[in-house]
């Protein structure tokens, strides 16, 4: 037994320290996409970005419902748990780059995507309470539903994005044609990285006791959105504001459309129907935490410095109380 989980546990932090390294190649070719694409930083953060930062979850997601039995549970934590985190990341990276003068670069266009992002996370949560049993060829209509919600916000984003981009740095140093294949080839290595992710994951929670869906907010979270915390971390040193932040909510706005793709492989039920308590609880904590980040960015010119880093600090505390209270409800014989 003590031998299966070591082995579990290396395959686990292996993963994680390679999730890590492709994401912090992430945020560099994004930037010079940007650039020479002519999108612009808001839009390449909100699609491309947040896309190729999510891939852990949608590859940890696609191989947790196709595990033998499947575990629906790690797959609906992993989406919640994520969104949970990306706003502790932004609280942290938000303070640590000048907190008041960093949300004052944030283009107030953000805003479409914030209020996108939390509707899609709130529909989650809301399918996963109501439990619908309507499916289509044994896809769920909610699954479908998550699915056309995000393609409707990513046009709303792509329409209202600014046709200036004021951050936008210099050319970079690499043609269109590089650009594009390292973006792809690093994120074919965060899908790879993904699938044994979600292996160890699994089976560190069938021999530790512990209820996938705290492993899921919790541990699989952390590790899955690494990519996210190391690229906007990156973005936000080469002053790439808008970058960062749209990485963020771009990917809130993702991983919830990861529902609707892992839903195509799960073959024995409604994934979206497969909550426990811990799901509702963080799928609540992560739209607080989305708003609340609205809430200062929107607010962010007439609040002053100490509010704002108050605010800032009163993000990171949410997401802790609420981590408490999944580990509680996840606690083996709770």
């Amino acid at each position: 037994m003590s031998g299966d989980l070591a082995i579990a546990v290396l395959i686990f932090l292996a993963s994680a320290a390679s999730v890590i390294f492709f994401g912090t190649q992430l945020a560099k070719y994004s930037d010079a996409l940007a650039a020479l694409t002519g999108w612009g930083r808001l839009f390449v953060g909100t699609v491309l970005l947040a896309l190729a930062t999510s891939l852990p979850e949608l590859a940890t997601n696609i191989s947790a419902v196709r595990l033998s039995p499947p575990n629906p549970e790690l797959a609906v934590a992993n989406v919640l748990g994520a969104n949970m985190l990306n706003m502790l990341t932004l609280s942290m990276v938000a303070l640590a780059f000048g907190g008041k003068r960093f949300l004052q670069r944030v283009a107030p266009e953000q805003g479409y995507l914030i209020v996108s992002a939390a509707i899609m996370t709130g529909a989650a949560v809301m399918f996963g309470a109501v439990k619908m049993e309507v499916s289509l060829w044994n896809i769920g209509l909610s699954s479908v539903i998550l699915l056309v919600l995000y393609v409707v916000a990513m046009r709303l984003v792509y329409v209202t994005r600014p046709q200036n981009d004021e951050e936008q740095g210099d050319e970079p140093a690499m043609t269109l044609q590089r650009a594009s294949l390292m973006f792809a080839l690093v994120s074919a290595g965060v899908i790879v990285a993904g699938f044994f992710l979600a292996w160890s994951s699994d089976q560190i929670a069938e021999i530790t006791g512990v209820a996938s869906s705290t492993l899921g907010i919790l541990a699989v979270s952390l590790v899955t959105t690494m990519p996210e915390a190391s690229s906007t971390i990156a973005a936000a040193r080469m002053g790439a504001v808008d970058l960062a932040v749209s990485c963020l909510y771009g990917s809130c706005a993702f991983n919830v459309t990861i529902l609707f793709y892992a839903d195509l492989f799960y073959r024995d039920g409604i994934l979206t129907n497969q909550t426990e308590p811990a799901h509702f609880v963080a799928g609540g904590v992560a739209i607080a935490l989305i708003l609340l980040g609205l809430g200062l960015i929107l607010g962010r010119n007439r609040l002053h410095s100490l509010v704002a880093a108050t605010g800032l600090v009163l993000m990171a505390s949410i997401y802790l109380v609420g981590a408490v209270v999944v580990a509680t409800l996840g606690a083996p014989g709770h």
